[in-house]
């Protein structure tokens, strides 16, 4: 196994000695036999095609011990409920809401622990990623979020992931799970940064279980830059009427792979799934969807843009499996991109798997450079190019910024949005 080594192999032994839980041994022991069992991926594992893990192979990685406090994500005039973790550890949290608990795997008492068991031991995170068993193997904390059938938020949770400067080298496993009950609605924020300038290797896995009729919007924000590399998962299970709402946004970083997967268990359930991928520089960020209808009469909408500039690559894999019973199913998949530069590659895989008979689906992908005619028209009315850049950029991508229903993300975004596209704008002519 090449990324591990012998440093992980040492980091999970240490984690065994010192755990005195045999549940979470076995699964643990299990996580690490499937891990060390997998072969790694090479350019024929179709997956990993088009993102090759050589920036995880030339490090000593080790797991990421307690470190101080890091101030992560701020959301200016939004009252919020936000839960601090710092390289992987809950380090604050504000005052939690009548019919919302959060349990620390961590701090668990014997009878906490059986709950975690029942939970972890009906995991979502499928089998066959990678990654995901690595965190199985690796796992250190898990950060259990319920929200009892009926409450209803007034204010959004805000899962604040920050990796600190004394995490530079290290392993960051983080396992987050969400069960949202029956009639709930929620909004679920989870954000990501960093303050360290080192190479860091961040493996979080989110779980969302939403009950019959419970209503999460939510938004996974990767916002980490430098020498970082992200390689999770998001999974979610949808009862009957369960309404999802989700957008993904990925820049920075040396290598983001994220593997997104929702299934439809019951009839009814709505899933709208949005995202944008912003890499530059020779940054590398992945996208693998994959939409699992089960079930009659449930819809999806999906919805992925990117831009790549300079030497950087995107890679967007789209799918969406109609299963045998799954009749009256409704789902749509667009992937659009935009080159900036003559070096920058997208690779795109829209792919539909039905086998019901009575669907209605759709699917498509475009690549393009930035039309020069349009650029042309903002210089000869006397805008500069660097603005115009700007200008054309969030055009491509606005129509889903704009759509966020949460005014303090798009009001964190677009500034954020706007000082990287003028970074890099003009830089590199296409014409």
């Amino acid at each position: 196994m090449a990324v591990v080594s012998m440093q992980a192999q040492n980091a999970h032994q240490q984690l065994q000695a010192a755990t005195d839980w045999n549940w979470l041994s076995n699964w643990r022991a299990l996580g690490w036999e499937r891990f060390s069992n997998t072969p790694w991926p090479t350019r024929k594992t179709e997956d990993w095609k088009y993102t090759p893990l050589r920036s995880l192979t030339n490090t000593d990685w080790q797991l990421a011990a307690p470190s101080g406090d890091a101030q992560g994500v701020d959301f200016d005039d939004w009252s919020r409920m936000t839960l601090t973790l710092v390289d992987g550890q809950l380090v604050d949290h504000d005052a939690l809401p009548e019919g919302v608990s959060v349990r620390l795997l961590s701090k668990a008492d014997a009878q906490t622990r059986g709950d975690f068991e029942q939970r972890l031991s009906r995991t979502l995170a499928g089998e066959r990623q990678l990654f995901n068993v690595f965190n199985q193997a690796m796992l250190t904390e898990a950060v259990w979020i319920e929200i009892a059938p009926g409450t209803v938020l007034d204010k959004p949770l805000h899962l604040n992931q920050v990796i600190s400067s004394a995490a530079t080298e290290r392993v960051i496993p983080v396992r987050v799970l969400v069960d949202v009950g029956d009639r709930a609605e929620a909004t679920l924020v989870e954000t990501f940064s960093n303050d360290a300038s080192g190479a860091v290797f961040i493996n979080p896995v989110t779980e969302l279980q939403l009950a019959a009729n419970a209503r999460l919007r939510h938004y996974h924000l990767l916002l980490e830059e430098g020498d970082v590399r992200h390689l999770g998962s998001v999974h979610a299970s949808l009862g009957g009427y369960a309404n999802l709402d989700s957008f993904h946004m990925a820049l920075g970083g040396t290598l983001k792979r994220k593997d997104l997967v929702v299934e439809h268990n019951g009839s009814g359930a709505e899933l709208t799934l949005n995202g944008v991928y912003l890499p530059r520089g020779q940054e590398h960020i992945d996208y693998h969807t994959t939409l699992e209808h089960c079930v009659p009469h449930c819809t999806s909408s999906e919805v992925f843009r990117g831009i790549v500039a300079d030497r950087a690559k995107a890679v967007f894999n789209g799918r969406i499996h109609i299963h045998k019973d799954a009749q009256k199913t409704l789902a749509e998949l667009s992937n659009k991109n935009l080159l900036t530069s003559h070096q920058a590659e997208v690779d795109t895989k829209p792919e539909l798997e039905i086998y019901a008979d009575d669907v209605k689906c759709a699917h498509g992908a475009t690549v393009a450079q930035r039309d020069d005619s349009a650029l042309f028209y903002f210089l000869a009315r006397g805008i500069r190019r660097e603005e115009a850049e700007v200008m054309l950029n969030f055009a491509f991508i606005n129509e889903l910024l704009d759509g966020l229903a949460d005014a303090p993300v798009r009001d964190l975004l677009q500034p954020l949005l706007r000082e990287r596209f003028a970074q890099g704008a003009a830089l590199e002519p296409l014409a």
